[in-house]
């Protein structure tokens, strides 16, 4: 298996952003729409240990959190035109539709006031959203990047970032795939191109003691 690179640089605090991706219910849990269409989604609850060490020294040291969620309209109008035979099953049961109680943050990452959470119905946290205004408006040029799945949400936001130049850090130990070799190669994509791959704990030992700015 080919080897990660391992990043030993700097981990900026100043002009940075958390945005932790799709860590919901729905994808926590096999009581809900996933789990009952057939799809094992317990490999994902990997990312909450890390996901809660990421936010806890982002709020520490003052860097903004952003929360994305996965969610459709009521009826399930977005849902990807390609993808509706198969999925059938999925839009039967209102999967990860607004106003399911499933499409809610974890209750480990409930986001605090004044942090923002921003709803997509396609991979990307950038597709459709106003991600990136906020960004621009508040001067972030790095982003920390944690959530589910590594190989789909995770790293088509990596991706899209990478094209509009932040720099771009992805927390290992706070992404998750229901794969093992999917979310191997997708973290080694990453680093080869458009992110450096470093961990919750290097996280927290670049940013103690520090404070952004702004």
């Amino acid at each position: 298996m080919l080897e990660i690179p391992k990043y030993t640089g700097q981990i900026p605090v100043a002009d940075t952003a958390v945005i932790i991706v799709d860590m919901q219910a729905g994808f926590m849990s096999s009581d809900y729409s996933l789990g009952k269409a057939g799809m094992d989604v317990r490999p994902l609850a990997q990312a909450v240990p890390g996901c809660v060490r990421l936010v806890q020294s982002a709020r520490e040291a003052g860097v903004p959190v952003i929360f994305t969620r996965f969610v459709y309209a009521p009826d399930m109008s977005d849902f990807p035109r390609h993808r509706r035979d198969r999925s059938a099953r999925r839009i039967e049961l209102l999967s990860l539709a607004e106003g399911q109680p499933e499409i809610e943050i974890i209750s480990e990452l409930a986001p605090r006031a004044g942090e923002l959470v921003i709803d997509k119905s396609r991979p990307s946290s950038f597709y459709g959203t106003r991600l990136e205004p906020i960004l621009t408006a508040r001067g972030i040029r790095n982003l920390v990047v944690a959530g589910v799945t590594t190989s789909i949400c995770v790293e088509t936001t990596v991706r899209d970032a990478g094209q509009r130049d932040y720099h771009t850090f992805v927390v290992s130990d706070a992404v998750a795939e229901i794969e093992p070799n999917r979310h191997h190669y997708s973290l080694f994509n990453m680093a080869w191109s458009f992110a450096e791959i470093v961990t919750s704990d290097q996280v927290r030992a670049a940013w103690q003691g520090q404070a952004a700015v702004g």
